[in-house]
């Protein structure tokens, strides 16, 4: 993989008692068999040396983690107030991922990085700080004065890429929560950001149903009659390239694959099942609709086997991966 002039990524490790420190640092033992560019990790260097025993080049600067990249784990560090024990969550550790986050997202918007990659956090304990957000995507929306509804979460991997509609919401309310407006502006930001991440000038977009059979023509429910629809409608006149609403239970087998570039689901399982069930170590979280590029693992903290050297570091050089390929599209078509 080609290297990115002057800046490189920014890797928030995330809750410091969950897995993060640990993907992150065999990421960087593994970067020449993971095909890796050169990242700086943010965070508290001794969340890193708990579960793992290399070398650490602490930095001042991003601009110094090309050069220091070759000896060591680049990390920026952070001054948090105590410790963490993995496995063992705290509010001094939710302290220490949120400031993670908000300087990585710092770097990216002044441009001393080229993208964003977050290591999962406890959300449970960022809400004891009081966090404000549903999570991270809300989060660095908001800090680069983004709506959150003009920002979506994507699922990709090698074959495949799904979007929810609705995310994490009981399945009863995911009805009363679909809206034309809802369904249009999850659209138009999944095709804008098919164009932009990854470089598809004339992306295609299925949408899936509702209801079993796709509402089987109003007999097993109307939504797709008064609300996919016309959302699907009102993007066509735009001018994209938009199909369905298609039943979700034949959207994703490998025929009907070939005829879509991303597919918009309704709730969150209907996205994530077909994604995780092709690729489960693969599967990367892309926040589209940022002025800067975010990309995430697409697993959460696993404080049950955090410093035990059990944790795959798969996912994250997916996600590192993913973040490149999409920063360098970016700087070819700006």
């Amino acid at each position: 993989m080609s290297r990115l002039p002057d800046s490189p990524l920014a890797v928030s490790l995330g809750d410091p008692a969950g897995i993060g420190p640990e993907v992150i640092a065999k990421c960087w033992d593994n970067r020449s068999a993971f095909n890796l560019p050169p990242f700086v990790a943010i965070g508290d260097p001794r969340s890193v040396a708990a579960v793992w025993d290399g070398p650490i080049e602490v930095i001042a600067d991003p601009r110094e983690a090309d050069s220091a990249f070759d000896f060591g784990l680049p990390m920026i560090q952070l001054a948090a107030a105590q410790a963490d024990i993995p496995g063992h969550p705290s509010v001094a550790g939710a302290h220490t991922s949120l400031d993670s986050l908000e300087l990585a997202v710092g770097l990216a918007r002044s441009g001393s990085a080229a993208a964003v990659v977050t290591g999962p956090v406890a959300k449970e304990q960022l809400y004891a700080i009081g966090f404000q957000h549903p999570g991270q995507t809300e989060f660095v929306a908001e800090r680069c004065g983004i709506a959150p509804a003009n920002v979506v979460m994507m699922l990709a991997g090698p074959t495949l890429r799904t979007v929810p509609v609705t995310t994490h919401l009981p399945i009863r309310d995911v009805p009363d929560r679909l809206t034309i407006s809802l369904i249009e502006s999850r659209g138009r930001a999944t095709l804008r950001g098919l164009q932009r991440n990854f470089g598809i000038a004339e992306p295609r977009l299925a949408v899936s149903g509702l209801n079993p059979h796709a509402g089987e023509g109003g007999a097993l429910g109307r939504a797709e009659i008064e609300v996919i629809e016309p959302a699907i409608a009102a993007l066509a006149a735009e001018g994209w390239i938009v199909t369905g609403p298609h039943p979700a239970d034949t959207m994703f087998h490998s025929r009907a694959r070939a005829h879509y570039d991303a597919a918009l689901c309704m709730y969150h399982d209907q996205a994530l099942i077909p994604i995780k069930a092709l690729h489960f170590e693969e599967a990367v979280n892309v926040t589209l609709g940022l002025p800067i590029v975010r990309t995430a693992p697409d697993h959460g903290t696993a404080f049950d086997i955090a410093g035990q050297d059990r944790a795959d570091p798969r996912p994250m050089a997916a996600a590192i991966r993913m973040a490149v390929e999409c920063a360098q599209i970016r700087a070819e078509t700006a």
